[in-house]
């Protein structure tokens, strides 16, 4: 029998909403061989999902610290986890909100403890998130408050393009508001950090993207990037890092994707998401930055338009889980 020691210790992968399309895609996943995985959910979710799909899988129960058998798909259930009933497919209640929040926090907790070596998540809906008891705009705040850190952020990851946002979840009209030298900063510092300790890469190179139309065109049309963005961009400079901007919006990721930066830093969501999504629909990664544990997710959402029916593409969560086996394996070179 193989034990996890035998190759590293397993990724927790938490199965996201109960009637999203999470547990097709941890089943997809399976199909295609995930020996170093445990799944944090609900054995009978996945039974039941399973019925619909066309395949074979072996749902054994889990607990930490257990072997994982060969050829079996491990669940983990939390306490809170397992549904009192079967979800319809596509309708989200506060009891699926409960339950992915338990996946969630026990994701952390068994990376925490390092019985496993990071966490992969499925996807969630903020809304029934929020009807659980879980009142955090999303996944990434929810991880910073469950590992205690403020020195966060979220990189959207593809082979062709990376990009982190000073701003997350705010309201375009607050945006502007939102910003300041010292966050966008700090977003530069962190994106640095996180592509030479997680992506390995010794001279990191980054770009920062303006806030206005033409990088606000020397303040003629905002002058957020006088103001705020080049003293940041300054700032780092003089610590040594290689950083160039503020670029205009519609030039800096061409740049990017055509190998002149390794990531870009974005002041708004939709600024950093919409490009990145018209090359990385699919395969793209969301990689949480700055925590204590390694955690990547699938960059997409619940998709309760076609939960249950059987055609969800697992590719971003078979690149997430590649991505936070590279992480793993860089964090750990690290401190050797």
């Amino acid at each position: 029998m193989v034990t996890c020691s035998s190759f590293h210790k397993p990724l927790a992968l938490t199965m996201g909403c109960p009637v999203g399309i999470g547990p097709e895609l941890v089943l997809k996943l399976f199909s295609q061989g995930a020996p170093d995985i445990v799944v944090v959910g609900d054995p009978a979710v996945l039974a039941r999902c399973a019925t619909r799909l066309d395949g074979r899988w072996t749902i054994v129960p889990w607990l930490p610290g257990q072997e994982i058998i060969p050829g079996t798909l491990p669940v983990y259930c939390p306490e809170g986890g397992a549904l009192a009933h079967e979800g319809e497919w596509g309708k989200p209640t506060s009891q699926t909100g409960k339950a992915m929040g338990r996946y969630i926090e026990e994701g952390v907790a068994l990376s925490q403890a390092g019985v496993c070596s990071g966490m992969v998540t499925c996807p969630i809906t903020k809304t029934a998130l929020n009807a659980g008891g879980y009142h955090f705009p999303g996944h990434t705040e929810m991880l910073a408050h469950l590992c205690s850190t403020s020195e966060y952020g979220m990189m959207m990851a593809g082979a062709s393009l990376k990009v982190t946002l000073v701003t997350i979840h705010t309201p375009l009209a607050a945006v502007a508001d939102q910003l300041s030298s010292e966050s966008v900063f700090a977003m530069i510092r962190r994106t640095y950090n996180a592509l030479h300790v997680d992506f390995g890469l010794e001279s990191p190179r980054v770009a920062v993207a303006g806030l206005n139309p033409h990088a606000g065109e020397d303040g003629m049309f905002g002058d957020e990037e006088i103001r705020i963005i080049a003293p940041a961009i300054h700032r780092a400079q003089t610590e040594g890092m290689d950083i160039d901007g503020p670029f205009p919006p519609d030039t800096v990721f061409n740049k990017a994707v055509n190998g002149e930066f390794d990531a870009v830093v974005c002041m708004y969501h939709d600024q950093g998401l919409i490009p990145f999504k018209l090359l990385h629909f699919s395969d793209g990664v969301n990689v949480t930055f700055g925590l204590p544990i390694v955690r990547t997710s699938v960059d997409h959402g619940t998709a309760y338009d076609i939960a249950g029916r059987g055609v969800a593409d697992p590719a971003s969560l078979i690149a997430a889980c590649e991505m936070a086996r590279q992480i793993v394996a860089n964090r750990q070179g690290r401190r050797l």
